[in-house]
């Protein structure tokens, strides 16, 4: 009973098909799955560590209501239990209650079906960010490169919470859902207090601005880190369709980075690999 990956990562927009070209451009790959639940529709790219779901409720369920309320964005992080009913009563022991666990089924146009068993965490509980528990899925393979598998995104390597109490995200990552806590450090030259929480082989950042003093405001989720083999060759596919910074060194040794300044529904976006 326990927390054993990111499964995704859920983005609502308005415009489902610009969002598949605008992300099909940004990782390399084309969705492995576009499904229709009712009157939502969502396209899913899996890649090697977690996947991204993208999401068009139009007026229908929480996304619909987050999608009115906060407009195009990331939406909800998902994580993946070996036992989901067990892991819904330790979180409930810690003061984290959750919905009884249900089935997500969307349904192909060649009128396949996938199952996502689901529970939505509380989301006082959870501070603002929405968040999921999901049960055992067959393991979906990674869809293939458009181009070059070197320039492609292969995973993600870290997504970010920004948070106005650093103390309170501490105790919700670290203590109640048991990711591991990797690093907590303020940076003064950053004007930031980072935080590190490893699942998988990818890292929750919560991110805190020194400025600003703790609060009880929620927590949002900001951004994502795409990972990728081959940063030039990324950086130089990239720059064909979107606007880009110039390939620096990241603030992790041993790597280097780009930003894509214009990224599909406003996310701010890095893009990481090895030096």
């Amino acid at each position: 009973m326990t927390i054993t990956a990111l499964d995704h990562i859920a983005m609502v927009v308005h415009d489902l098909d610009a969002a598949i070209d605008g992300y099909a451009k940004l990782l390399g790959r084309a969705p492995d799955w576009r499904g229709v639940s009712g009157p939502v529709r969502h396209a899913w790219f899996q890649l090697g560590n977690t996947a991204l779901d993208i999401i068009a409720p139009g007026d229908q369920g929480p996304s619909g209501a987050w999608l009115a309320a906060h407009g195009e964005g990331l939406w909800g992080l998902a994580f993946a239990s070996d036992d989901i009913e067990a892991e819904r009563k330790r979180l409930a022991r810690l003061s984290m209650p959750s919905t009884d666990a249900f089935g997500v089924r969307t349904k192909s146009d060649a009128g396949e079906a996938r199952i996502w068993p689901t529970s939505i965490l509380d989301g006082e509980a959870t501070h603002g960010v929405t968040t999921f528990l999901i049960g055992e899925t067959p393991d979906w393979p990674a869809a293939p490169a458009t181009g070059d598998e070197a320039a492609a995104v292969s995973g993600l390597d870290h997504v970010v919470v920004s948070t106005r109490h650093p103390d309170r995200a501490a105790a919700l990552y670290g203590a109640r859902l048991g990711l591991d806590f990797k690093l907590d450090r303020s940076n003064e030259a950053w004007g930031t207090r980072l935080m590190f929480f490893k699942v998988g082989d990818l890292v929750v950042e919560v991110a805190h601005q020194l400025k600003n003093a703790p609060n009880d405001d929620p927590d949002s989720l900001w951004g994502l880190s795409w990972r990728v083999p081959d940063v030039a060759a990324a950086h130089a596919r990239l720059a064909v369709s979107f606007a880009v910074s110039e390939v620096r060194e990241g603030r992790k040794p041993g790597t280097r980075v780009f930003t894509v300044k214009d990224a599909p529904a406003g996310v701010p976006t890095l893009v990481i690999g090895s030096a």
